[in-house]
């Protein structure tokens, strides 16, 4: 991992600046940012525009990360896209052009501009990799930003405080560039305020201009903005905490609106109801047993599910577990454990995993019963066996395994 946008801004110089061939929206926050850039390119599809998306991490497969005209990209066509891709990198190198050799999330987000001017896109929508100031999509100059949420994660990189946190993530806004804001703590909204004022960027607080109004006994939401009606909507993704990310997506789809891209109601109901975006408390039933895959990877993310279970009524559940070692662990469990009868601890499959010995020594605190088992398949095999419902979290690199032994 590296921070700065040297790199990328060479790459992209040294590739012909795709980047400059098409639209750009940025989305930033500590959650919420993956879910906020599907529904947004899902309905500038559906009103007609040839959208993109460009997202991270993948579950499984590399090409997850670059959606054109809602598919993954082509293997072939990635690979072609990676091969310019390195030709510059080789051309830079030689003319000691490069302070240093560019990251993985480097060549990614470059290869991802690449394919969309291959592809014609005429709007991209860019999740941020982690922060925002200095993470390799800041290199465009979109037509809007978003932040979605502030909480703490990856204080290693971004700060001890919610205000540093702020700070780092609000480094997407640009001159005169209107940012989206979703519900942040007020120490953070004033960061946010702070940045956008000397930018002469307008800040626009989604709760402000969204009214999401829930129907009792289900899911169906009505929404009012100053210029849409939508009635009887239920959107593709689960829990109360998406009504916050879907006033985010609906404040900056009425934004480009405003900006004179046709977005009709049709296609805002479009981008909420059909957003695909999997292991966000997908639900999947294996032998009689429901199980829920949610990617909560941080305490706010969490706290996120426990509030969710917790809506739909479930108890003594078995919690599937993974999770990295530079998290904070106990705030995940905290949130979490009180509903668990039993944390089956595993090892997600990369090298920054907390083994899973070490996990249940954690997770000894929060719930009756513990156990290690080290493979995650065998893990998932143990929770099945348990015949209560079942919750998989704590990291996407184990989620992402996991969905795919359930497919």
């Amino acid at each position: 991992m590296k921070f700065g946008l040297e790199n990328i801004a060479a790459l992209t110089a040294e590739l012909g600046h795709p980047e400059r061939t098409f639209k750009s929206i940025v989305i930033a926050g500590t959650n919420g940012k993956g879910s906020v850039t599907v529904m947004t390119e899902t309905a500038l599809r559906a009103a007609g525009v040839r959208a993109a998306r460009y997202t991270s991490p993948h579950l499984v497969r590399l090409e997850e990360r670059f959606v054109m005209d809602g598919r993954d990209v082509e293997t072939a066509d990635l690979r072609d896209a990676l091969g310019a891709v390195r030709g510059a990198v080789d051309s830079l190198i030689r003319r000691g052009d490069l302070e240093a050799l560019p990251t993985f999330f480097e060549v990614a987000t470059a290869a991802a501009f690449e394919l969309f001017r291959r592809a014609a896109i005429e709007i991209a929508v860019l999740e941020v990799g982690l922060g925002g100031r200095l993470d390799a999509t800041n290199v465009v100059m979109p037509i809007a930003t978003a932040i979605t949420s502030i909480d703490f994660d990856h204080q290693a990189q971004l700060g001890n405080t919610i205000e540093s946190i702020a700070a780092e993530k609000a480094g997407i806004v640009k001159p005169g560039i209107p940012l989206i804001c979703g519900p942040v703590p007020d120490v953070a909204e004033a960061v946010i305020r702070d940045i956008c004022d000397s930018q002469g960027a307008t800040l626009i607080r989604a709760r402000e201009v969204v009214q999401i109004l829930a129907r009792n006994g289900d899911d169906t939401l009505d929404i009012r903005t100053p210029i849409r009606s939508l009635d009887r909507l239920t959107p593709a993704l689960r829990g109360k905490h998406q009504r916050d990310n879907a006033s985010v997506a609906v404040a900056l789809l009425d934004e480009l609106a405003r900006q004179g891209i046709g977005i009709p109601d049709d296609a805002v109901r479009d981008g909420l109801v059909n957003a695909r975006w999997p292991a966000r408390l997908e639900r999947f039933v294996v032998r009689g047993v429901e199980l829920l895959l949610d990617a909560a990877h941080n305490p706010a993310g969490a706290r996120a599910l426990a509030s969710h279970l917790e809506e739909i009524g479930w108890s003594r559940i078995t919690l599937v577990f993974g999770a990295m070692h530079d998290k904070d662990v106990t705030g995940m469990l905290e949130a979490v454990g009180g509903r668990c009868e039993t944390i089956v601890c595993t090892t997600a499959p990369s090298a920054r995993a907390l083994p899973a010995a070490e996990l249940a020594q954690l997770a000894r605190r929060f719930a009756p019963a513990v156990e290690s088992i080290d493979d995650p398949a065998a893990a998932l095999e143990r929770a099945l066996a348990l015949r209560r419902p079942i919750v998989a979290a704590g990291s996407i690199f184990l989620i992402g395994p996991l969905r795919d032994i359930l497919r």
